[in-house]
């Protein structure tokens, strides 16, 4: 029982520091990453491609685009695209996200993450600590915390 007891202690503490262990970000290739699917966005109706590019705390990377539907409410934005693909590939801690979008796949500005994308992100990440990289290319973007973008954010702590 003891050795049981042990060797469930070792997991934890293990699986404890891999889950809190700072992941490097490649801040030009999460966008690289991010540009190199905006082509794959299917938007016939608005024309404005999205794509997104997560960091996750295995360090790897999911990519998503937006999808549009001609019932415009089942669309779905590229982050929570890249989100949810994550989190179906196992994964359940982001750190890093990167947004690029245009009109025709156009980055002429900035393309922050909307309402119900940074609510996702929410549930998935620290907001003092996720950064959100904001692009048009590789080399010029803007960089924030999600706690920036959703302030006093409602996440999984206030349900325990």
């Amino acid at each position: 029982m003891k050795k049981f007891l042990l060797s469930v202690l070792a997991t934890f503490l293990f699986l404890t520091n891999v889950a809190s262990a700072e992941v490097e970000i490649n801040r030009e290739e999460l966008i690289q990453r991010a540009l190199d699917v905006q082509k794959n966005a299917y938007a016939p109706y608005s024309n404005f491609k999205v794509a997104a590019a997560v960091l996750c705390s295995s360090g790897k990377i999911y990519t998503g685009v937006n999808v549009e539907n001609a019932d415009y409410t089942v669309g779905i934005c590229a982050i929570r695209n890249a989100i949810f693909h994550a989190i179906s590939e196992g994964e359940h801690q982001i750190c890093a996200v990167a947004t690029v979008g245009g009109i025709n796949g156009v980055n002429k500005d900035y393309c922050p993450p909307g309402g119900s994308c940074r609510q996702v992100i929410r549930e998935f990440a620290n907001p003092k600590k996720l950064l959100i990289i904001i692009a048009k290319s590789p080399t010029d973007y803007i960089e924030k915390t999600l706690e920036e973008l959703l302030p006093m954010s409602f996440g999984p702590n206030n349900l325990k």
